[in-house]
């Protein structure tokens, strides 16, 4: 009697489950060292090899090809977008802190997902809540949905028409 075929045929990852990554954590250890004396490269090399290798459960399975030019560009307006986000947001939070008269309007958004990637759907929650004056506060898979607190707004779709448009879309080309 023959066992029952194993439902995953994948063999298990190795080492080097996410090259690119790997690459990448390397390089950046090496970047905020401002080293490449002999004990950095071996902290380099054991972080790159070692934490995807702890993280492979959650990261899931790897993508052979390098990115795409194409999702590479996008990934860079998502980043400057982001940056300019943070900065403006922070801009208008310490406007609001710091005038005696101003009376900030909370308002609670429903976000309905267009995402359905798991790890696209918590790098936006990461990102509305990266920016201040918002925060994710739930993420319901069952509902597919984003609950998000602003700390000054009059408009809930705008606010929500806004997040789509300008981390939403781009994450979604990332991941799907």
């Amino acid at each position: 009697m023959s066992a029952p075929p194993d439902p995953d045929p994948r063999p298990p990852p190795g080492w080097l489950a996410h090259p690119w990554l790997s690459l990448l954590l390397a390089l950046v250890w090496l970047l905020l060292q401002q080293s490449a004396a002999l004990p950095q490269l071996i902290t380099a090399a054991v972080l790159g090899l070692g934490l995807p290798r702890l993280l492979v459960g959650w990261l899931g399975p790897a993508r052979r090809a390098p990115p795409r030019a194409g999702r590479l560009g996008v990934a860079l307006r998502l980043a400057l977008v982001v940056l300019w986000d943070i900065l403006r947001g922070n801009l208008a939070v310490a406007r609001l802190a710091l005038s005696p008269g101003a009376r900030p309007r909370p308002l609670w958004v429903s976000l309905p997902l267009g995402l359905r990637h798991p790890a696209g759907i918590h790098l936006l929650a990461s990102v509305v809540t990266m920016t201040p004056g918002t925060v994710s506060c739930v993420i319901d898979e069952a509902r597919w949905q984003l609950l998000i607190h602003v700390l000054d707004g009059d408009d809930p779709a705008a606010v929500a028409a806004e997040i789509r448009q300008r981390y939403e879309q781009p994450i979604r080309a990332l991941f799907e």
